[in-house]
């Protein structure tokens, strides 16, 4: 964490700039004034998804592997009028982890959403074909980053009297996909992850919810949150 904050001090100027613009925005809609993480939200689904918090009135940190990706996607979306900024991310790297929060926690004061959407899939053929490379890659990076993402932004949440993680999973994870197995696994692993999480975190009023994508609409809800009351939310 020290070298995060070292990294992000080299940038208070840019910093302060953006904590009065966004402190100076009229925020409106149901996440006004709410912060929130996107990981590998540069293009696709998690693009999207940034949009949609922001237009919601989210202040958003979006994020990706490489600094081209983050600069192209926040000039997108701050043309929008919309309160944005990224840092790059690799999931996989705990000083990258501790990067994105903290650059949310320095900007915003905090964190209210996580939304875990990194996944790498470098293999296709039969699963007998995986090699232990492609294994621990994959799960490496779409199952084990993401809890570990998870654990890092929940001090935050508490912080702020609870939060919401959103994991995104896949279609894969019900009906697998031929070639993918290894992904068809890790996505499978991550409804395992989410029933976990629930549970674990509704006593600390952070839900945990996934959802997979199928080829109908561009995300569909797998309701695996729980209430303090012990109610699935």
């Amino acid at each position: 964490m020290q070298q995060a904050k070292l990294l992000l001090n080299c940038c208070a100027p840019a910093r302060e700039s953006v904590r009065k613009a966004s402190s100076g925005m009229a925020r409106r809609g149901p996440l006004a004034n709410k912060v929130a993480l996107v990981t590998a939200s540069t293009d696709g689904i998690g693009f999207a998804i940034a949009r949609r918090l922001a237009r919601d009135g989210a202040h958003v940190v979006v994020s990706s592997r490489k600094q081209q990706n983050v600069d192209r996607a926040v000039a997108a979306l701050q043309g929008e009028g919309l309160s944005v900024v990224g840092t790059v991310c690799h999931v996989g790297k705990a000083e990258d982890r501790e990067r994105l929060v903290a650059t949310a926690v320095n900007l915003h004061g905090g964190i209210d959403i996580l939304v875990s959407n990194a996944a790498v899939n470098p293999f296709f053929g039969n699963i007998m074909d995986a090699t232990e490379e492609m294994w621990d890659k994959i799960l490496n990076i779409n199952v084990k980053a993401t809890a570990l993402m998870t654990k890092a932004v929940v001090p935050e949440m508490e912080k702020r009297g609870g939060g919401s993680v959103v994991i995104v999973a896949s279609i894969a994870a019900y009906t697998p996909f031929p070639g993918l197995g290894p992904y068809n696994v890790s996505k499978t692993a991550l409804l395992g992850l989410t029933k976990n999480l629930a549970k674990e975190l509704v006593q600390r009023n952070i839900r945990v919810n996934c959802l997979h994508q199928d080829s109908s609409r561009l995300a569909s809800a797998v309701c695996c949150g729980w209430t303090r009351k012990g109610r699935r939310a």
